[in-house]
């Protein structure tokens, strides 16, 4: 194996190789860093990163750091500066470093070189690990030496290592402080370097203090060194610190607000500009409304549109936090009766019809959210002046192409999706203007236009049958090339079409489209657009696309997954042709789909690879069928109250028992068999949705609201067979408060309404069991199943990707070999553990900490035989631990006291950031042997001696 072969070896993006490989790797790396050339030195040098990717556990990475730090000892300066480099890259990594001692003892050797360049590199080698290292006496001392160096390289490498000590170690900020405004106060210290140095400052802030003196210093700098470049270094340095301090935010936004009104230059201008708006990120509470008011009056009176521009964005920022609605506030804390009269909604007013797009994008996004923070029947003027501003800049950025008009009108659009999801009354007129200004668009216009229109109808059911000829004919025209911009606008606007027509299309909008689609859309594209009417549910054109493209791909598991997907659609499209109260119609539609579910898994089963399982895709799947199965199942227990009636001695039976049930016959085991088997769909849907941590909101309100149909059966069931009398409605109430999310979420909540309704009407007026209560029953299940399933976005796409690595200390050697221990021994098991995410991570939720949870079973014993207490068999044990850079470590103490093989299990969880655990996995096992430990093995020898030995002085006696 070569260096080209570690190479090609760590160049691969996939998990799950073994330990081996990655030590092979490293050792071929290690022959690179031995090599003569310098070439191939520095080449298996720059290849530890992704070393560190492949393999990120400790024994490895500190194995190759103290390769690395040999290297820094005995190379040359440039393979010092490559080893720098790669230490920066990993610096996620450098808390893994087991051997820290040893490891900065080989790079701190250099720092007594005679070159200044080695000296510098190793000083910016101590910056970079000063996470590791904070409180290292030497490194202080050397840093502080080389502050008063000659050489510039050095001096500067030593404030750069200053800066990152000083920002993970008090004592040497404040050891380092006096030195640092020593020499930013000595007339022999040149002013550049002095611009190096006073960025130093924003890390004294470890206690109050410490902050004050350097505050004190940066005032005085202020004061002294009036030029240009000084007062934005130390007004930025200025704003960090307060930042960081937290207790001088109000000071430094009174001082930012001077130098924007006060301050002649440009340059200082905008970076107070910028450091407000750094503030009104970090702390928007600490806004009182008379530094909203300054800024207001700054940017009313600033003649420079890029000034003007800069202090909008900031108030833009503003407006979307608790600052909007203290600067609206008295502030003798009753709410203003008149908001409009204020000058920030001036100034927004103003600022909506600038002839600037970037500053009339800003004015909309501030109107907009004082309409969304106010009372409406305070705002009501203000939201028409809000949409007259919004359709006056659509109108004008929608027929330009270019960059900053449609970054303008993406920007208005987001803002008009807020504004209508707080108003939901501006939506119908709003909607009309789009599409009325659809047609004078350009193409690239149109998407995001199409864009806005499907996010506003998902939300709000606003886009009618009229709409929809509109909508279709400008699709017949839109297409005319192959471009990517042409294909885009196919697919946003083929949603909006979907949308629009709520899951029932008719033929002749599906031949428009396959129209538009045969003729200049590619595979992708028409992928995209079979994928969107999945999740809009409109499955029958979604099954024909699928069926066009399946033999359009290179991969027979593209095949197979296209063929999955076709099979589904076909299912989906059979349930839909059921009618009310054809009850033997609504069991052929679900014998037919269960059909093409059957084909359909099958081919799901063999689209699956090992680096794509399609977990949740087959879990699913599975649940739907299992789901259809139980419904038919009940659909033919509720007319067998009809074939099979009760027989004529059920009354008296039910007289004598007591139980009313029993005059219903058999149906009523029956039915409590149903009603079982969907309260444990309900539990497998929950263990899905508990399992889907990298899924889309949308997709994880589908899981659920399949979860409540199963449990809307088994309460109906309840209500009305089994327990008539003790069932209650109040824990469905809430059902109707929900604001639905989409067209199906919205379908799906009125069915359970409905239903809800009915059983309750039903229950109170006859007894149990009628044809009535049977026929209700089956009408439950035909309105759930004609709501066109939504097959949603993790169905087909991944936009996050989360995994847990674990590596067990002890191993075994061998898979099946079993780990020994002694039973009068505690085996330490020590878990390390890796979070590896996809290319977004934290998209939809962030890991807060690791579940882990080991348990032991005894499988086999050996020795005597003897009643052993049930809770020395196993062991139970969780712990949880909060990751730090993706790495997590603990250890468990195991008792395995009864002699025999224990199987121990160790399963990973996660907990978010809002307490919910989610059951991501991976699950461990291994093997453990206990074993009588030796001197309990030789008294038990000496007494069965001890035991034998009268016994044969007695048969000896016995022969005489």
């Amino acid at each position: 194996m070569s260096l080209s072969a570690a190479r090609s070896f760590l160049s691969e993006a996939c998990y799950g190789e073994q330990e081996l490989d990655a030590n092979s790797a490293l050792m071929e790396l290690d022959k690179g860093l031995r090599s003569g050339k310098p070439g191939e030195q520095c080449e298996a040098v720059v290849l530890f990163p992704k070393l560190f990717l492949k393999y990120p556990f400790p024994i490895l990475i500190n194995s190759a750091f103290l390769k690395l730090a040999d290297i820094f000892r005995l190379g040359n300066n440039f393979l010092r500066l490559c080893v720098l480099k790669v230490t920066q890259q990993s610096e996620k990594h450098l808390e893994k470093i087991l051997n820290v001692d040893e490891f900065v003892k080989r790079v701190f050797s250099v720092i007594h070189s005679n070159d200044p360049v080695a000296r510098a590199i190793t000083l910016r080698m101590l910056g970079s690990l000063a996470s590791i290292i904070p409180e290292r006496k030497n490194a202080h001392h050397s840093i502080r030496q080389s502050l008063d160096s000659h050489d510039n390289v050095e001096v500067e490498a030593a404030i750069f290592a200053a800066a990152s000590f000083s920002a993970q170690s008090k004592d040497f900020a404040a050891g380092i402080c006096n030195k640092v405004s020593e020499m930013i106060q000595g007339l022999d210290t040149p002013v550049d370097l002095k611009l190096k140095l006073i960025p130093m400052m924003q890390h004294m802030h470890h206690d109050a203090s410490l902050a004050s003196s350097s505050r004190e210093l940066l005032q005085n700098l202020v004061a002294s060194y009036p030029s240009t470049p000084m007062v934005i270094v130390t007004l930025h340095t200025f704003t960090q610190l307060a930042a960081s301090s937290l207790i001088d935010i109000p000071k430094q936004l009174q001082l930012l607000l001077q130098y924007l009104k006060d301050d002649p230059r440009k340059a200082v201008k905008r970076l107070a500009i910028n450091d407000l708006k750094l503030l009104a990120k970090k702390a928007p509470h600490l806004w009182i409304r008379e530094n909203t008011q300054s800024l207001c009056e700054c940017a009313l009176s600033s003649p420079y549109i890029s000034l003007k521009l800069g202090m909008l964005a900031v108030l833009s920022t503003l407006s979307e936090t608790i600052a909007i609605k203290q600067y609206l506030t008295h502030t003798s804390g009753s709410a203003s009766s008149t908001p409009s009269l204020t000058d920030l909604v001036k100034l927004a007013q103003e600022c909506c019809y600038h002839s600037n797009l970037a500053v009339a994008a800003h004015g909309i996004i501030v109107l907009s959210n004082i309409v969304i923070s106010c009372p409406e029947k305070e705002v009501a003027h203000l939201e028409q002046d809000t949409l007259l501003g919004v359709q006056s800049l659509l109108m004008l950025c929608s027929q330009d192409n270019s960059a900053s008009a449609q970054a303008t009108l993406k920007t208005t659009l987001t803002s008009l999706v807020k504004l209508l999801k707080g108003r939901p009354h501006l939506s119908q007129p709003t909607v009309e203007f789009l599409l009325g200004q659809l047609h004078l668009s350009c193409d690239s216009s149109r998407v995001l236009m199409c864009h806005a229109l499907a996010a506003i109808a998902t939300h709000l059911p606003v886009l009618g049958d009229s709409m929809l000829g509109d909508l279709v004919d400008l699709y017949g025209v839109s297409g005319h090339s192959s471009t990517d911009q042409q294909q885009e606008l196919l697919v946003s606007m083929a949603t909006v079409i979907f949308v629009a027509s709520q899951s029932s299309l008719s033929a002749e909008v599906k031949m428009v489209i396959k129209m538009q689609l045969e003729s200049f859309a590619n595979g992708w594209t028409v992928y995209r657009i079979a994928r969107q009417a999945s999740r809009m549910g409109c499955h029958q054109l979604s099954s024909e696309l699928y069926q066009s493209l399946r033999t359009r791909v290179a991969s027979e598991h593209f095949y197979f997954w296209l063929n999955s997907l076709k099979e589904f659609s076909q299912a989906e499209q059979c349930l839909t042709h059921m009618e009310d109260g054809d009850y033997s119609g609504a069991m052929s539609a679900i014998t037919e789909a269960l059909r093409s579910y059957q084909k359909g898994i099958a081919s799901l089963t063999a689209a699956s690879t090992p680096l794509n399982p399609l977990t949740f895709q087959c879990d699913f799947i599975k649940l739907r069928i299992d789901t259809l199965q139980a419904l038919s199942q009940l659909i033919c227990t509720c007319n067998s109250l009809k074939t099979s009636p009760p027989p004529a001695i059920a009354t008296s039976i039910a007289l004598s028992s007591g139980n009313d049930l029993q005059r219903c016959g058999r149906i009523s085991i029956q039915m409590k068999v149903c009603m079982n088997e969907f309260k444990s769909l309900a539990a497998r849907y929950a263990e899905l949705h508990q399992s889907s941590f990298d899924a889309d909101y949308a997709t994880l309100r589908n899981v659920e609201l399949q979860q409540q149909s199963c449990l809307l059966v088994s309460h109906v069931i309840q209500a009305l067979v089994l327990d008539p009398q003790t069932v209650s409605y109040q824990e469905y109430g809430p059902l109707g408060s929900v604001q639905p999310e989409s067209e199906y979420e919205r379908r799906m909540m009125s069915v359970f309404t409905h239903v809800l309704e009915e059983v309750e009407t039903l229950n109170k007026k006859h007894p149990p069991v009628s044809y009535l209560h049977t026929g209700c029953l089956c009408d439950t299940i035909i309105a759930l199943l004609k709501v066109p399933l939504s097959f949603q976005r993790y169905f087909f796409q991944k936009l996050q990707s989360t995994s847990i690595k674990l590596a067990l200390s002890p191993s075994p050697r061998t898979p099946n070999e079993p780990i020994t221990v002694q039973n009068n021994q505690q085996l330490t098991l020590k878990v390390e553990g890796v979070v590896q995410h996809g290319t977004s991570p934290g998209l939809f939720r962030k890991i807060q900490s690791v579940c882990l949870n080991v348990t032991s079973t005894l499988q086999s014993k050996s020795g005597s035989d003897y009643k052993i207490p049930l809770d020395s068999t196993t062991n139970e044990i969780e712990q949880r631990v909060e990751p730090h850079n993706d790495y997590f470590s603990t250890q468990f103490l195991l008792n395995f006291s009864i002699l025999g093989t224990h199987a121990v299990t160790l399963e990973a969880s996660v907990v978010d950031e809002s307490g919910i655990e989610w059951k991501t996995g991976p699950k461990t096992t291994l093997s453990v042997k206990s074993l009588e430990d030796p001197y309990s093995q030789q008294l038990r020898h000496q007494m069965q001696q001890a035991a034998a030995q009268p016994a044969s002085q007695r048969g000896a006696y016995s022969r005489f």
